[in-house]
């Protein structure tokens, strides 16, 4: 069963004004899938094979006079050396649209390598799992905590008879033997595996790299190593704080996240509904969520996610969205029915940026229908936030 993508539209325009689409995200979330089914008239090479990596990464013009184009190519990563040879077959015909179209996992390495060799060739979009939307296009009876315990991944949801815990416990094992080892030396995959569990009781908090690698026994230099790693493999994101010189005394830290809620409910070892709703993280869980629920919809609009938070010594507003001055502002609340007093920041901060910049303030909840809560501020479920943004 093929999962329509939100993203489709941008990534068929892209391939019609670039040579080059690089689409990076984390492993399983769909990029080689979503290639082969817009573009199936192209070539398709995937680098997870080692010998086509090595000749790619070592004769990179040879690969790709026997491969041909349009193509295809999976997994670039694994022969960074090919960029080079793309961006001269790519200056020879550049008048050419879509003909090389790149799947990568390890995404800060790849941006490197692509500004370095593909300037001004290449257009970068990214791919998350499915959002909420896209599930409940394909399995309209899911309910909403249904969709926070199995996660985003598509292959759980074109087989929902597929078992949750071992797909993920599949999943991250594959992490901790194989992409870790390709990206820095790791002496203990039990430290790291721990380190990985400690993030995710950490999940919509501030990031404390020294607290982490207290807790986890390892130096607060490889704690900083690791949390690049995580974030590069696409499993961990970083959301960063919004200010102005307007507001001196802000946080400056970022708030550290689990990209996908089915890998966090994994490694909380949260495996079923009855354990979910009992969980004393619920609201970190839920946030978690949401901020995957926004990040998604801006990448399937734009190819590029751009959201903060703010927070000072008085208060705080989960997400913030700039507009250019003018700023969308979002709580997460898993209240079916939320409070007067959980509006309270959402009225403060929007006082401090001044009303008239401000053109939404909304409390994402699991309401039925949306209302009004007072002071402008509207609560709502992730379903009429779409419709509204």
């Amino acid at each position: 069963m093929w999962i329509s993508r939100d993203i489709e539209g941008l990534v068929r325009a892209t391939t019609q004004q670039r040579p080059v689409v690089l689409l990076t995200g984390a492993r399983q979330a769909g990029k080689t899938s979503l290639f082969q089914r817009l573009f199936p008239d192209h070539r398709f090479i995937s680098l997870d094979l080692p010998s086509e990596a090595a000749q790619a990464e070592e004769d990179g013009t040879a690969f790709l006079a026997r491969h041909g184009e349009p193509l295809v190519i999976d997994e670039v990563q694994y022969a960074p050396g090919l960029l080079r040879h793309l961006k001269r077959a790519v200056d020879a015909k550049r008048s050419l649209r879509g003909r090389f179209l790149l799947t990568g996992s390890q995404k800060f390495s790849l941006m490197k390598g692509i500004s370095e060799s593909l300037a001004g060739r290449a257009a970068v979009l990214e791919l998350e799992p499915l959002s909420s939307r896209e599930i409940r296009t394909a399995r309209p009876d899911m309910t909403l905590e249904e969709m926070i315990l199995r996660g985003g991944y598509p292959e759980l949801h074109q087989d929902p008879s597929l078992d949750v815990t071992g797909f993920y416990r599949s999943y991250i094992v594959t992490y901790l033997e194989r992409d870790l080892r390709s990206l820095l030396e790791v002496t203990s995959l039990r430290d790291f595996e721990r380190f990985l569990r400690a993030c995710a009781l950490r999940t919509g908090q501030l990031l404390n790299k020294a607290e982490l690698a207290r807790d986890v026994g390892i130096s607060p230099s490889t704690a900083n190593q690791w949390i690049s790693v995580l974030c590069a493999l696409n499993i961990v994101v970083l959301l960063e704080p919004w200010f102005s010189n307007r507001t001196r005394s802000i946080i400056k830290s970022p708030k550290l996240y689990l990209s996908d809620t089915g890998i966090l409910l994994s490694l909380l070892n949260v495996g079923n509904l009855d354990e979910l709703r009992r969980s004393p993280l619920l609201g970190q869980i839920w946030e978690t969520f949401v901020f995957a629920e926004l990040r998604r919809r801006q990448l399937a609009r734009t190819g590029t996610w751009s959201i903060q938070f703010f927070r000072d010594r008085s208060m705080e507003v989960d997400f913030l969205v700039d507009r250019g001055g003018t700023f969308d502002l979002y709580e997460a609340k898993w209240a079916e029915l939320p409070a007067a007093r959980d509006t309270t920041s959402l009225g403060a901060v929007s006082r401090l940026l001044g009303e008239k910049n401000v053109r939404r303030k909304t409390i994402i909840c699991r309401a039925q229908n949306p209302y009004p809560i007072g002071e402008g501020i509207l609560a709502c479920g992730l379903g009429d936030l779409e419709e509204k943004s």
